[in-house]
């Protein structure tokens, strides 16, 4: 079955002529079909007493008085790890995130914990030795399963 075309009519195909038809990739399956029009892009207007191109000694000024980039400092590098504590120290750190909550400050667990690491690094050795006097030792290794 052959299909005349003429300049009112559409484009038709049979069965036929799409099935022999080079094979399709499958992008150019999903892609609608695109016109080859190329439009340039309009000139801009100038007048008699406007040069054409007056940007270009503002763009080397400009580049003159930018100040060099500073480069943003590097993100630090995470660790991850576990440990062991007594549970009635680990139900500490829910009770200093509630106070925090009523401070108007929420706060995670690895805050607090930073935060903690932050105060006994600014205290004299003295008053670090005593801390740690305070802290009961614990046997290391995961606990056993009851």
């Amino acid at each position: 079955m052959s299909t005349v075309v003429t300049p009112q009519s559409p484009v038709k195909t049979t069965r036929a002529a799409v099935n022999t038809a080079a094979p399709l990739t499958s992008t150019a399956r999903k892609l609608p079909a695109q016109k080859a029009t190329t439009k340039k892009a309009p000139l801009p207007k100038t007048t008699a007493l406007q040069p054409a191109d007056t940007t270009a000694p503002k763009a080397a000024a400009a580049k003159a008085a930018a100040p060099e980039k500073i480069k943003p400092a590097k993100k630090p590098k995470l660790v991850r790890d576990s440990f062991t504590m007594p549970k009635d120290e680990y139900q500490a750190i829910e009770t200093l995130k509630q106070r925090a909550n009523g401070l108007q400050r929420t706060a995670k667990k690895s805050e607090l914990l930073r935060a903690g690491i932050m105060a006994l690094s600014a205290m004299d050795d003295k008053n670090l030795v005593a801390i740690l006097a305070k802290v009961p030792a614990l046997k290391t290794g995961r606990p056993m399963k009851t």
